[in-house]
């Protein structure tokens, strides 16, 4: 054999020969992903993990997600896949998430929950569009719960009702997320007056250590008895929430909110990125989920604002109605966003602790909606 011969058959050998088209296109789907998480900011948190996950899936003969066969083992990021699948990498984020929430703003405005639960309107319009557009039940409900702007809630439904819909469900989601300071304002704006805008709220009063550590405790028993479904999900982000309340647990609330929340969030981006292969992403039914799911989160604000004003009338101009939008659950970007907004109509407003209980009760809202899916199409 030749040296030539050795380098053709070397070459043929590598990945750069068993490439396809579709596999490139992934690639560059992935460096697109890569460069708006790290050049612009958008969630690098988790968007670096998704796209290197996509990366690492699209590169031929690598096999990093092929299961075991033929008493071979699989892939690593096949067997870390496995928490997605068995919904197991979504709750311990909730558990994390529930260690850095603060529900006091929630507990001492209690109303702040029909607001996080008109947020999630979004979710079921989009259901009934998605089912109208040909998608499965199952399908139409894990699309439909892009709209409540929660990554870790959408891909526990989608790992449950529809496992092949997970990589483009899981970038829209997460791109919508980023996208919050975009999407949101002009919604925002076009829904409500000037003088709704520039509406300062009254202090909220302050909330005791045994009001924060009972509620916890009360929705998990009442979510759980109510919705069984829900119960991983809610159930986990009040038993880290306890943590951070109880105020004797520090060391659990700390690893909670950053070692467990950190290892998690690798395992879970990189593995849902790993699911977005060229023959499941590249087709037409990904260019709808994300039109459908840009239609969910808008609906979604909209429904919010909507129930501000609705608030507004009724409270005799009381509440600011551009508290209802943070009742998506993107924590805390989207009270943030409810901030922003006001401080524009009225450098005197001060909406963001208001809008944390929008926000925070979004988070709730968006898990019992996931449970009531799970509930009607879980089998």
């Amino acid at each position: 054999m030749n040296l030539v011969d050795i380098l053709l058959d070397f070459f043929q050998s590598t990945g750069f020969a068993a490439i396809t088209l579709g596999q490139a296109i992934m690639l560059l789907v992935s460096f697109v992903l890569l460069y708006l998480a790290i050049a612009r900011g958008f969630e690098p948190l988790l968007l670096i993990p998704i796209a290197f996950g996509m990366l690492l899936a699209n590169l031929p003969l690598a096999g990093l997600m092929s299961p075991p066969q033929d008493g071979q083992a699989g892939g690593l990021l096949y067997y870390l896949y496995q928490g997605v699948k068995l919904g197991i990498y979504p709750p311990l984020i909730f558990l994390g998430v529930g260690a850095m929430t603060d529900f006091g703003p929630l507990i001492a405005n209690p109303r702040s929950i029909l607001l996080g639960a008109a947020a999630q309107f979004g979710i079921f319009v989009t259901f009934v569009g998605a089912t109208l557009l040909g998608f499965t039940g199952p399908e139409a409900a894990s699309i439909g719960i892009i709209g409540g702007a929660d990554g870790p809630t959408a891909l526990y439904l989608t790992s449950k009702l529809a496992p092949h819909l997970l990589g483009p469900i899981a970038v829209a989601a997460y791109s919508y997320m980023a996208l919050v300071p975009i999407i949101q304002p002009p919604i925002m704006k076009a829904l409500t007056t000037k003088a709704e805008r520039e509406v300062v709220m009254d202090q909220l009063r302050p909330v005791s250590k045994k009001e924060k550590v009972i509620f916890p405790i009360v929705v998990t028993v009442m979510v759980s008895l109510l919705l069984p479904s829900a119960a991983s999900l809610v159930g986990l982000l009040m038993f880290g929430n306890l943590f951070r309340e109880s105020l004797l647990t520090d060391r659990l609330s700390k690893t909670a909110q950053n070692e467990l929340m950190n290892i998690v969030t690798i395992f879970l981006g990189t593995t849902v990125g790993a699911t977005a292969n060229a023959e499941t992403f590249l087709t037409p039914q990904t260019l709808k989920i994300i039109a459908l799911g840009l239609i969910a989160f808008s609906i979604g604000t909209a429904a919010g604002v909507i129930f501000g004003k609705i608030m507004y009338k009724t409270s005799g101009g009381k509440v600011n109605p551009l508290i209802g939008s943070a009742g998506v659950s993107a924590v805390p970007m989207a009270a943030r966003v409810s901030q922003k907004v006001g401080q524009e109509a009225n450098p005197r407003n001060f909406l963001l602790m208001h809008a944390m209980g929008p926000n925070v009760a979004g988070v709730i809202g968006s898990a019992v909606a996931a449970g009531l899916l799970l509930n009607f199409f879980g089998g």
